[in-house]
């Protein structure tokens, strides 16, 4: 009896301690045959209309409860004046629940940085920041292409790249789209790029992402609001076109967080 009785607690152990380690480790049905992906600009976790607030819980929130298997996040600051000197982009990793980030470095920015971050639930390797160009004329702040390799639990294996283009030179963004889409070219592995593209439907920028990659959603819903503004400009999209089917897009109806919404996808992996 009391052999039956140690034999039951040590059952129970061992599927406690096995579910533990795998509290972050994406569902099974995320374990080789879709991804969820997400793309968020956060405006650097300060909510519309308030002035000098910074919530970065609130981001971490959104981004949690989409549960997404990888995240592409815009706008992120690490120990600025402005964000209370808070490294935004290890904070969301951790609230948010992602074991694994790369933070790519636009520019330097009151007294800190300010770039674009990559979140994922799986490993990130062969991590790399890319400067994209600007209009020598024209200029404009620096921009980047944050990409790293994912490796799915059934050994499926991608590029998953983060971006936000120029906001106020179209000559600018025409440059840098066209450099994301040769580095997307000339990489063997299948390509996700997720962002803010400061383009909407229509524009040469998007024009040009559809030559080379297939975007998720088409007569796409808004995922911008401020002063009046709206219009689709966040985007998910991969390459080549057989690898992913997609199986659901959606904006989160969410505009108290950013002035951006979060969009996501669920993609099934095809080989």
């Amino acid at each position: 009896m009391q052999y039956n009785h140690l034999k039951f607690i040590l059952i129970i152990a061992v599927i406690f301690i096995t579910a533990s380690s795998h509290k972050n480790i994406p569902d099974d049905k995320y374990a080789g045959n879709t991804i969820k992906v997400m793309t968020y600009n956060i405006h650097h976790c300060n909510p519309p209309g308030k002035q000098d607030v910074i919530d970065v819980n609130a981001i971490a929130a959104v981004i949690k409860k989409q549960n997404a298997d990888i995240v592409a996040v815009q706008e992120v600051d690490i120990n600025t004046n402005r964000s209370g000197k808070i490294n935004e982009a290890e904070q969301l990793a951790v609230k948010a629940g992602y074991p694994s980030f790369f933070f790519a470095k636009a520019m330097d920015f009151d007294g800190g940085q300010y770039g674009i971050l990559l979140l994922s639930k799986y490993g990130l390797s062969d991590t790399k920041a890319y400067n994209l160009p600007m209009d020598s004329v024209n200029g404009g702040e620096q921009r980047m292409l944050a990409a790293g390799t994912i490796t799915l639990l059934a050994g499926k294996t991608f590029r998953f790249g983060c971006t936000h283009l120029e906001a106020y030179h179209k000559t600018s963004r025409d440059l840098q789209i066209k450099e994301i889409c040769r580095i997307a070219e000339e990489t063997t592995l299948p390509f996700i790029v997720a962002g803010d593209f400061n383009s909407g439907e229509g524009s040469e920028v998007i024009n040009m992402l559809d030559e080379h990659f297939t975007r998720t959603c088409n007569n796409c819903p808004s995922t911008f609001g401020e002063d009046g503004e709206t219009g689709a400009i966040d985007f998910i999209a991969f390459k080549p076109k057989d690898v992913f089917t997609i199986l659901s897009h959606k904006v989160v109806q969410n505009n108290t967080a950013s002035d951006h919404m979060p969009v996501v996808a669920e993609l099934q992996v095809n080989k």
